[in-house]
């Protein structure tokens, strides 16, 4: 394994000679490590889209976004029709109150897609209150219910009209 020993080399001449060989190939050997230790550390920060950057940058922490409520605003805050498109309820001069107390819990489509008269309105708030950590709503409360009577009341749901046979234009259907 170790190259020749030179000729007239005494005993301590040979183990210093020895050992400086084996040095030499530890060192080599160390380098090798060292070399694979940072292809892999590499290969790591590729493979999961690490910057190095990223270790030494000091990370700014806004304290004042902690504690503070910061209202959510709406990316699509139109009305068409009558309706706010990204809440759907329906907009009228108390739509405002009603979105700031309703939609702090749910969506507004929850409210849209139920009916319920004055009293069941004030029922599910009163439901709220008490199961659901809902707020007094003082005096803002019958401004509320008076919106949700007049846009989400229940609707007449009958019958569609009767068919007047005599009046239907009938057809042959032709199957072939």
């Amino acid at each position: 394994m170790l190259p020749p020993f030179p000729e007239n080399l005494d005993k301590d001449q040979e183990k210093q000679y020895t050992a400086a060989w084996w040095n030499i190939f530890f060192l080599v050997i160390g380098s090798i490590k060292a070399l694979l230790l940072v292809i892999c550390v590499i290969f790591v920060f590729l493979l999961f889209d690490i910057q190095p950057t990223a270790f030494w940058k000091k990370k700014e922490i806004n304290y004042t976004t902690k504690s503070t409520y910061v209202p959510i605003v709406d990316a699509d805050d139109r009305i068409e029709n009558g309706i706010h498109v990204s809440s759907g309820l329906k907009f009228d001069e108390n739509f405002e109150l009603v979105r700031a107390n309703c939609t702090a819990c749910h969506s507004g489509k929850l409210i849209a897609q139920n009916r319920a008269t004055r009293e069941g309105w004030q029922q599910m708030i009163r439901w709220m209150q008490a199961t659901q950590n809902l707020w007094d709503l003082g005096s803002k409360e019958p401004k509320i219910l008076d919106y949700l009577e007049k846009h989400y009341a229940p609707q007449e749901v009958g019958r569609r009209a009767t068919i007047d046979v005599a009046e239907v234009e009938w057809y042959i259907l032709n199957i072939e």
